[in-house]
């Protein structure tokens, strides 16, 4: 190749619609480091080969670990910057580690060029960590980390890899929306990332992707080559299934019983085998993940629903029932979390409706009243803890709602502590895995989904999930159950 910027051009326009051009390109002019340390030419393995082939304009890549996309499409992009002009390629890594470890196979992408190259039309004009300036070409190759702030904002992106989104921190819906909102009408967007679980930014972007035009690429861990070990013979009915469905060796299950092994529940999760069961395994959840998915599955639709969707009733109030009605607060605003209200019969437990909406201390005591006395005047269970304070002040000076839950310490209200909330999910929990179904919300089960167990040792919601429905009902389940013991 003749190294001047007329020749890259030249390259750039023969590759950018030509997929088997592209991955010519990159084998023949990128050098990478191999799992061995030994710098070689690069050499496309069948998943990288098959996303170059049938990727579109955007991209949403699910996968097993160390299937080598990252890599990848930090080569293509790299080919595409150093071969158009007026190019501004963006990655953005889970982490500063991360971002830095993609930055220097980049740089090795560059150093391993031929002289005249980095001397003529690929020079540099700035190489500082993250960043590559070619100013012959106008172009530049950056990588940042999702925890930088303001993350790409300001920029028009031309190329833009998110990578690991399924671990990225803080609130990363807002982030990936501001990086989506930097790149060009005509840019190219590749979303990829390992399983964390049925929740969060990745998950739902996988599940909305048909809808909003994005292609999906999912690659087991047994488009890997050297993921195998020692033969084994005595397969059973899941393996043989498997070796069916997708033709695998003998020593290909020896691998995957070395992961179950090693990996136990997260197997599934770490080594993909496909787009679905991938999501639900994760070590995480407090809860019993299959006995969630199973209560999904036969969830009912309400039948009414009311207050612009907010409040969902399924059973509605009975002459002859008792019932029982939990509030969890909120502080309200647009912005805020939302507040809660479980209504269930005392009797069984069954779940009848369920309001879950921003509201404010006065407007939650006002719903709560009339879920109240629409169900026969129900005793009201209103957790006093934060905001629940003020919502038992407005029940009892301004609704003039006598029936409140009064706790064993005398005080009206129930309080959650660090003592009696393990025990208040605990019953949660076993109440998923009975066989007969209490819970009627699709919105409360995929809560349960996304109700983990947190770094600092507590439990709670998923970053970008809620848990209110989740603590409303686990309130009135405890409350219930206090009552019918109580003398």
């Amino acid at each position: 190749m003749i190294w001047d910027v007329q020749g890259l051009l030249q390259l750039g326009r023969e590759i950018q619609a030509n997929p088997e051009g592209m991955i010519d390109a990159v084998e023949q002019h990128l050098k990478i480091r191999d799992r061995n340390g030994i710098v070689d030419r690069f050499k496309a393995n069948d998943a990288q080969r098959s996303f170059e082939m049938r990727r579109g304009r955007w991209n949403i890549v699910l996968k097993a670990r160390q299937m080598g996309i990252t890599t990848w499409v930090a080569a293509r992009l790299f080919m595409k910057t150093i071969t158009t002009s007026g190019t501004l390629t963006v990655q953005v890594a889970q982490t500063r580690e991360a971002a830095e470890g993609i930055f220097r196979m980049v740089q090795r992408f560059w150093e391993q060029l031929p002289q005249e190259a980095r001397e003529g039309p690929l020079r540099r004009s700035r190489a500082n960590l993250g960043l590559m300036s070619f100013p012959e070409l106008d172009s530049e190759f950056r990588i940042l980390s999702s925890g930088d702030e303001g993350a790409g904002r300001g920029l028009s992106i031309q190329n833009l890899h998110l990578s690991e989104v399924s671990r990225w921190p803080g609130n990363a819906q807002e982030t990936l929306a501001g990086l989506r909102a930097a790149l060009s009408p005509r840019g190219e967007l590749i979303i990829e990332s390992t399983p964390n679980g049925a929740y969060g930014c990745f998950y739902n972007e996988w599940a909305r992707a048909q809808a909003s035009g994005t292609m999906q690429h999912f690659f087991p861990w047994w488009m890997e080559k050297e993921y195998v070990s020692h033969s084994v013979t005595d397969f059973t009915s899941e393996e043989k299934a498997l070796i069916l469905a997708h033709g695998l060796t003998a020593q290909q299950i020896g691998f995957r019983r070395m992961l179950e092994a090693s990996y136990q529940g997260l197997r599934s999760q770490e080594f993909a085998e496909d787009p679905v069961t991938c999501f639900r395994a994760t070590g995480d959840c407090c809860f019993e993940v299959d006995a969630v998915e199973r209560q999904i599955e036969a969830a009912r639709e309400p039948i009414a629903i009311r207050r612009n969707g907010a409040l969902h009733i399924w059973l509605p109030a009975l002459a002859h029932k008792r019932y029982l009605v939990a509030v969890d607060s909120c502080g309200g605003g647009a912005d805020g979390d939302f507040a809660a209200i479980q209504v269930i019969d005392l009797e069984s437990g069954l779940q009848c409706a369920e309001l879950q909406q921003r509201l404010g201390p006065l407007e939650l005591a006002q719903a709560a009243a009339a879920l109240a006395r629409e169900y026969h005047g129900a005793r009201l269970v209103v957790e006093r803890n934060n905001h629940g304070s003020a919502v038992l002040a407005y029940l009892e000076n301004t609704e003039h709602y006598a029936n409140l839950y009064i706790a064993p310490d005398g005080l009206a209200g129930w309080l959650t502590t660090s003592a009696n909330k393990p025990v208040m999910i605990g019953r949660m929990g076993a109440l998923l895995v009975e066989p007969r179904t209490i819970f009627l919300s699709r919105r409360l089960l995929e809560e349960c989904r996304t109700f983990i167990n947190l770094p600092n040792g507590r439990a709670g919601a998923a970053n970008g999930a809620h848990d209110d429905c989740v603590m409303a009902m686990a309130i009135v389940q405890a409350a219930r159950a206090e009552m019918l013991t109580r003398p």
